[in-house]
């Protein structure tokens, strides 16, 4: 999925202001303008509009992990230079401390179906015979889910 689009759909499901965004990005130790953010959040088809870097988001989501778990000690968790949607969902996964059933029941709020089998592929290492990419569907149907879960609205954000 593209990180803006994610940035968006975290916001609105966290129900999170400029000022609470910005925060995130500080705790992992990145300063973020708020006319950044504000192009970052922005329509494609706005002319105001910039695409959030995989380091920018990959940064957000190591903030966000900070801010909900807390941060662990010693130096601050280099942000990935290119994310995939594996990345992102494992990213998900621990800033919400979620189990695999955690997120089988979020998914199922969506009527999506995964087998833990299907799921644990997902945050398996690249080089594993087990290893499955994560597609946009299933990301997408995630973060419907967590919407549905901590705002309780199933009409969908985008």
């Amino acid at each position: 999925m593209i990180p803006n689009d994610c940035l968006r759909r975290l916001r609105y499901i966290l129900d999170f202001e400029d000022s609470k965004m910005i925060a995130v990005f500080a705790e992992a130790d990145q300063k973020v303008s708020r006319s950044e953010l504000s192009n970052w959040l922005k329509k494609d088809d706005d002319p105001d509009y910039q695409e959030c870097s995989d380091v920018m988001f990959a940064t957000f989501l190591n903030g966000l992990i900070n801010v909900i778990r807390g941060k662990k000690d010693g130096p601050q968790a280099e942000p990935e230079q290119r994310l995939t949607n594996n990345i992102i969902f494992r990213k998900l996964k621990i800033a919400f401390d979620l189990q695999a059933e955690d997120i089988l029941a979020i998914l199922a709020l969506v009527d999506f179906r995964l087998s833990k089998h299907e799921l644990s592929a997902f945050f398996r290492k690249a080089d594993n015979r087990h290893y499955k990419e994560c597609k946009d569907q299933v990301l997408r149907n995630f973060l419907n889910g967590l919407q549905i879960e901590y705002r309780g609205d199933s009409k969908i954000e985008t």
